[in-house]
């Protein structure tokens, strides 16, 4: 409508066309509309610019570009500046967004913007009694966001609902749909035909204050799906596979578009399975086309009335015929095995066939302690069905989990639906733990108490990452991801070393067995069960609702502004630590107990890299403070350099920052101090939002270089006059002995970026633009 009223061109509209133009996003925002006729007419216009066949991927991308007409578009090379239709944030990353959103002086959000209560409920005893306790502690964190929502204008959904990604699936993705999520796990909407990103607050922040959003243009890697899956594979195992090919940088600056004849043989929420774990490849985000799955979904959801309106914009929602990828993988479902990745790393495949005698050889523990099913990537109707149905032969054998089981629902919906249908009754017969309807062990928050930290020991997930130390802070917990069949099987044998294909399980009658491949309906036969009402509408008008910040929190505190770049080099900086190997946003500001802080800048900054290896003597939080000599944790040392007036720099590895979303990553190093982070390369999300607050990602000319920089070096990055983009910054490295040499270094700023850094943050620029329009 937008586009038809804007007085840039008038069109005679026909009466299907106002009917099409009056379907509601959601159930939960009658009067905000599908607006495919935009997305039609930007497509048109860029597809005539390019004279080319598109794919899917570049029509929903450049459908929402804020300037078709005139965009430089060039795959991989140019940024976009895009409109998104939404917004969704997780309660551990929304409060730092609420509280920059508040810093923005602005009345209301610009588009439809939800916060999902998620992230702060720990696995401890129980669903109920969970959710009673995560009620009780986190009551002042939750109250802030509450209110926040009424008074901006932000749909609430309260504690218990379920976990972020399964609520956007069940309720607000769609196909053509842009939305960002501040959590990395939000491509999991691609399995609806959407373009779903993960991004950190500051980004949320600008959409939802109507400013357009920028990406770098993605490339399009093409992953052609033949056969059809059957037996004991299932659309993990695609992921699992590709996650093996592309490792976890593979994917970095590109969007993963399945296609191909084997993509019908897979269920909506199976396309959302692949979509949500390609977060672990680094890409963008991941799609799958409009096809007859996803249409099915739509109707058990209640949103029928969006898959017929789709039906009538289909060739918009699929790729055109003869577009060209950046890259393509094939994949022959018929042939595709179960897999199993890990540990400590998600890209590590192995086929289940294998993984036993693997694990002998490398000396990996393969008795199994813990199997744990559920997660945002595996807890849909038809992941808890399959489980159910192989844990209903063992119990016809007499037989429980040999492991300790626990079961994760998605969401209210899920949990409501799979206990009428009598799953959840089986899972828990044979032996399972049904926990809240959250994130809990997946993100590190579980209060584990059948092993001591530093004990050795396997455990297998269905869940997307398997980060040293991430579920349980042990850094010694083997973990492996693989499908929630495979791990209700392998906790019902208690080893890795059974292969369900092939191997016998005996009964308690002494009888052999063999399980038989689990078969499952994708969605109930009855209409879902949506359980208990959990979502708080935003007021009409919420100017009059108070939000409430302590100055005495220690779990609430409220932004004060970033310091302005001076104007000079960055000169004589210290070296904070040169890290060594893989460095996660779990190991620059770790989840866990520490997720209580992420509404308090300064308490949560006390976390800073305290994960991360340093190379000078291969500890963790153990680095020697330049000025004293003595090692120390690093956040003390952090904030001694800053207490001293000292700016300081973080040199890292490869993909640095690959994992979570989490922008306290880069606001804690910008809190207490830091002003460089020098890699071989970032992470893409990771990238953006050091840039956000001001900080200067940037890379070695040359990766060799990372050799010539040593922990007791003074670091100065010379040139920042004339800062400009493509333009190599040089740095001065100087050595104890007087010595000095100088490297490049490259970096991906744009000039509107280059305006952060100069402004101090991204937060700090858009208050200058703010006054300088009024």
């Amino acid at each position: 409508q937008h586009a038809l009223n804007s007085g840039v061109r008038r069109y005679h509209v026909a009466p299907v066309l106002c009917q099409r133009a009056k379907v509601a996003m959601s159930h939960f925002e009658p009067n905000e509309y599908i607006n495919y006729e935009k997305l039609e007419k930007n497509i048109n216009i860029v597809r005539k610019r390019l004279d080319r066949p598109l794919t899917l991927s570049e029509k929903i991308v450049y459908g929402h570009l804020d300037d078709p007409a005139k965009q430089e578009i060039e795959r991989g090379k140019t940024y976009l500046r895009l409109r998104p239709d939404r917004v969704a944030m997780q309660d551990a990353t929304a409060q730092m967004a609420m509280l920059q959103f508040i810093s923005s002086g602005l009345p209301k959000v610009a588009v439809p913007s939800t916060i999902h209560c998620d992230h702060l409920i720990e696995a401890q005893s129980g669903g109920e009694k969970d959710l009673r306790r995560a009620k009780d502690i986190n009551q002042e964190v939750y109250n802030f966001l509450a209110t926040a929502g009424a008074k901006y204008g932000v749909g609430f959904w309260k504690p218990g609902s379920g976990i972020i990604h399964q609520i956007i699936l069940e309720n607000y993705s769609y196909p053509g749909v842009m939305l960002i999520g501040t959590d990395s796990h939000t491509p999991n909407g691609g399995g609806l035909g959407g373009i779903c990103i993960g991004v950190g607050g500051a980004d949320a922040v600008d959409v939802m204050a109507g400013i357009p959003w920028e990406l770098k243009c993605p490339k399009v890697i093409g992953v052609k799906l033949t056969g059809k899956l059957s037996g004991w594979t299932s659309p993990k195992d695609v992921i699992l596979k590709v996650a093996g090919i592309l490792t976890v940088k593979g994917g970095t600056g590109a969007i993963i578009e399945y296609h191909g004849p084997g993509v019908d043989s897979i269920s909506c929420t199976g396309m959302a399975t692949i979509c949500n774990m390609g977060a672990e490849i680094g890409a963008t985000t991941s799609i799958f086309p409009y096809n007859e799955r996803m249409k099915k979904y739509l109707g058990k959801t209640g949103r029928a009335d969006i898959a017929a309106l789709a039906d009538e914009f289909k060739q918009h929602l699929v790729p055109d015929s003869g577009c060209q990828y950046d890259q393509v993988i094939e994949i022959n479902l018929s042939e595709l095995k179960p897999h199993i990745n890990g540990p400590f790393t998600p890209d590590l495949a192995h086929p289940v066939s294998d993984i036993g005698a693997v694990a002998e050889k490398e000396g990996w523990p393969v008795d199994i302690r813990v199997g744990l099913i559920g997660s945002c990537t595996n807890s849909s109707y038809e992941d808890m069905g399959r489980s159910a149905a192989v844990a209903k032969q063992a119990l016809a054998h007499g037989l429980k989990c040999k492991s300790m089981f626990t079961i994760t629902p998605g969401s209210e919906q899920i949990r409501a639906t799979i206990e009428r249908d009598g799953y959840a009754k089986i899972l828990r017969e044979v032996g399972g733990l049904v926990l809240a309807n959250a994130c809990g062990p997946c993100i590190g928050q579980w209060d584990r108490k059948d092993i001591k930290k530093g004990e050795k020991n396997t455990i297998v997930t269905s869940y997307n990452r398997n980060f040293t130390g991430r579920n349980d802070a042990n850094p010694e917990t083997h973990a492996f991801v693989t499908s929630p069949e495979i791990v209700t099987a392998l906790s019902i044998a208690g080893t890795l070393k059974f292969n369900p294909e092939t191997d016998y399980l005996t009964g308690a009658d002494g009888k052999k067995f063999k399980l038989e491949a689990p078969d499952a309906d994708e969605l109930p036969k009855l209409e879902f069960d949506p359980g208990q009402d959990t979502y708080q509408y935003p007021p009409k008008d919420g100017s009059g609702q108070h939000v409430d910040v302590s100055p005495t929190s220690q779990r609430l505190q409220l932004l004060e502004p970033f310091d302005k770049w001076d104007g000079k080099d960055l000169e004589d900086m210290l070296i904070l630590i040169k890290v060594k190997g893989k460095c996660t946003t779990d190991h620059i500001s770790a989840a866990g107990p520490w997720l209580k802080f992420r509404g308090h800048l300064d308490n949560i900054s006390n976390n800073l890299l305290i994960g991360a290896i340093n190379i000078e003597n291969g500890k963790a939080n153990s680095v020697r403070n330049a000025l004293t000599q003595e090692f120390g944790p690093v956040p003390d040392t952090a904030r001694y350099y800053k207490k001293m007036g000292v700016k300081w720099a973080v040199i890292g590895d490869e993909n640095y920052g690959e994992g979570s979303s989490r922008e306290h990553a880069a606001l804690e190093p910008r809190h207490l101090g830091g002003r460089v982070i020098i890699t071989k390369s970032f992470a893409r999300i990771h990238e953006t939002n050091l840039k956000k607050q001001g900080l200067l990602p940037l890379t070695f000319a040359d990766p060799a270089d990372y050799n010539k920089i040593h922990p007791v070096d003074k670091l100065s990055i010379v040139g920042l006059k004339d800062f400009a983009p493509g333009k190599p910054l040089k740095c001065i490295i100087k050595h104890p002995n007087g010595s000095q040499e100088t490297i490049m270094l490259n970096h991906t700023f744009n000039e509107s970026q280059i305006e952060w850094f100069q402004a101090g943050s991204a937060l700090n620029r858009m208050k200058e633009l703010q006054q300088k329009s009024s």
